[in-house]
């Protein structure tokens, strides 16, 4: 018996290496960015996609990979992620031009959807009651921590060595996982039914337009074409946006995929969600409070990094290590919450973590200044990520805690697309709230130097298009330093209003828990064998 425990535990740490790998691999490349533009000289447009692609191709097809797990072998679907995501590295790795970049990245998204959900009903299947709570801590401390180690790891990579050990550091950590999950992990799978297709076709146009829809919205323009989408030869030549027709198209997905998902349902055949798992109120109201929570849990990833290069001056390592606080606190968090576990209810730990968060963000944006030193960010950034451990993994153990083993590909599925899809959306939200208030702010203080207009606009869409990038050339001549004074104000104002607005998302994250009850969990980790049974 202490044997197989034994094996259990070890293969918890492999199965927490395989998602490392995928959080890392989506944080480590904003981090080598700029070494790739200068190595293969891609366009602007270019850059944007090496960096959503993944995150477009991940998103749509975490529920359709979470459904075929439980028929296909989740331990198998794991390792066939794994490869592929490795492949796809050594791809992305040798790539020798941006839509080569860009194809290898669309191929790691492939991998790193079958990981996912994988990874956490494999833990759902295989560890119960107390031991269930400790490793779900594992799992979401996991993510919460290597988002922060990402930019360590890749300033580091790219600083010491070049870009493509980015994606080559990826090899041995897959080659670890593969052998390490055939070695420590059994295999498990749900019902054996057949496999829906059309709506696994549906849940794929649905997701992949609406997240398509967030993160290019501020590119292509809300409404009306803002920008010309190209795709080869091929421009899209309507007046109407293309981000409005991604939302049409997956509002009808929508639709038709419940449509389609209950007709499944009323003639006993199997579907891409089990809808009746939003019967269970702690599935249901916790894929709300997941969605809204990584709202706000995300946006600050995206626009600290910036400000703290190209306003306060600090090198991607030095970053990465300040960033680092983040990890640290999150990391503490695990085992504090392993400790808790069965002592306080879950939904409380969650309540606790979010608060948490709440205060670390706002004491983040209350720091936020030109001239900001560093050091107060450091436990601001500890608490915030301490939150996010707390919150992150015991959210996850409340979501499912009444559905059945043999669902849990399924649930694992929709959560880890519920926190996606959050995410997705703060980061639009926060990066629209981040450029726009920047270019308000330094239009209006341009405006009072007596700047004229038509330099004006030429400066502002430089730093705003450069996400800041411009700020340092600006600094360098003696004849425009004072405009990048002005620009660096306005680059803080734009970063504190969205620390202050994922602040906003994370306090309704905490008013959704309120409707989470606490009795279920409890009563699931008191009488596991019992709570297996349901």
């Amino acid at each position: 018996m202490a044997q197989v425990s034994r094996r259990r535990w070890a293969g918890l740490v492999f199965i927490s290496v395989a998602v490392a790998l995928i959080i890392v691999d989506s944080t480590i490349v904003n981090v080598a960015i700029p070494a790739i533009v200068d190595d293969l000289g891609i366009t602007s447009s270019e850059v944007q996609w090496v960096q959503e692609a993944y995150t477009l191709v991940f998103a749509s097809l975490l529920l359709v990979f979470g459904s075929l797990a439980d028929r296909w072998g989740r331990r198998r679907l794991l390792i066939i992620g794994v490869v592929i995501f490795t492949l796809a590295s050594v791809g992305a790795a040798l790539a020798t031009s941006g839509e080569l970049l860009i194809a290898a990245r669309l191929v790691q998204g492939i991998g790193g959807a079958m990981m996912l959900p994988t990874t956490l009903s494999l833990l759902n299947a295989t560890f119960r009651g107390r031991e269930r709570a400790i490793a779900f801590a594992v799992w979401g401390s996991t993510i919460g921590g290597m988002a922060a180690v990402g930019p360590l790891l890749g300033g580091w990579l790219t600083t010491e060595f070049s870009w493509h050990w980015a994606f080559l550091i990826n090899v041995p950590l897959g080659i670890a996982i593969v052998v390490g999950v055939l070695l420590t992990v059994d295999e498990s799978r749900g019902d054996a039914v057949a496999i829906d297709v059309l709506g696994a076709v549906l849940s794929v146009l649905t997701v992949g337009a609406l997240v398509f829809g967030l993160i290019e919205g501020r590119t292509y323009g809300w409404l009306t074409t803002e920008k010309d989408l190209t795709v080869g030869d091929w421009t899209w030549p309507w007046d109407i946006s293309p981000v409005a027709v991604a939302f049409v198209v997956a509002a009808l997905g929508l639709v038709a995929f419940v449509a389609w998902g209950l007709h499944r349902r009323r003639t006993s055949k199997s579907t891409v969600i089990a809808l009746g798992l939003f019967r269970i109120p702690s599935f249901r109201n916790g894929n709300v409070a997941a969605m809204v929570v990584s709202l706000g849990e995300f946006g600050l990833i995206l626009a600290l990094p910036l400000w703290l290069q190209f306003v306060l001056g600090f090198e991607a390592v030095e970053t990465g290590l300040i960033l680092l606080a983040l990890a640290i606190g999150s990391f503490a968090a695990s085992g504090l919450a392993g400790a808790l576990s069965g002592r306080i209810a879950p939904v409380w730990i969650v309540r606790a973590g979010i608060l948490a968060e709440i205060i670390g963000v706002a004491a983040v944006g209350f720091v936020i200044a030109p001239d900001a030193s560093w050091v107060p960010l450091v436990p601001a950034l500890f608490v915030y990520g301490f939150g996010v451990g707390l919150a992150t993994a015991q959210l996850t153990g409340v979501v499912l805690a009444d559905v059945p083993a043999t669902e849990s590909g399924q649930a694992s599925g929709t959560q880890s697309t519920a926190r996606q899809l959050g995410a997705a959306l703060g980061i639009a939200i926060l990066g629209t709230v981040l450029f726009s208030t920047t270019s308000a702010v330094l239009t209006a203080k341009l405006d009072d130097g007596g700047v004229p207009a038509e330099q004006r606009d030429q400066v502002v869409s430089a730093v705003v298009d450069s996400a800041g990038g411009a700020i340092a050339g600006l600094a360098e001549s003696p004849q425009t330093a004072a405009i990048a004074d002005d620009a660096k104000a306005a680059f803080s104002d734009g970063t504190k209003y969205a620390s202050f607005t994922a602040a906003g998302f994370l306090a309704v994250g905490l008013l959704a828990t309120l409707s989470l009850g606490s009795g279920a969990r409890r009563e699931a980790e008191e009488h596991p064998v019992e709570a297996e049974a349901v």
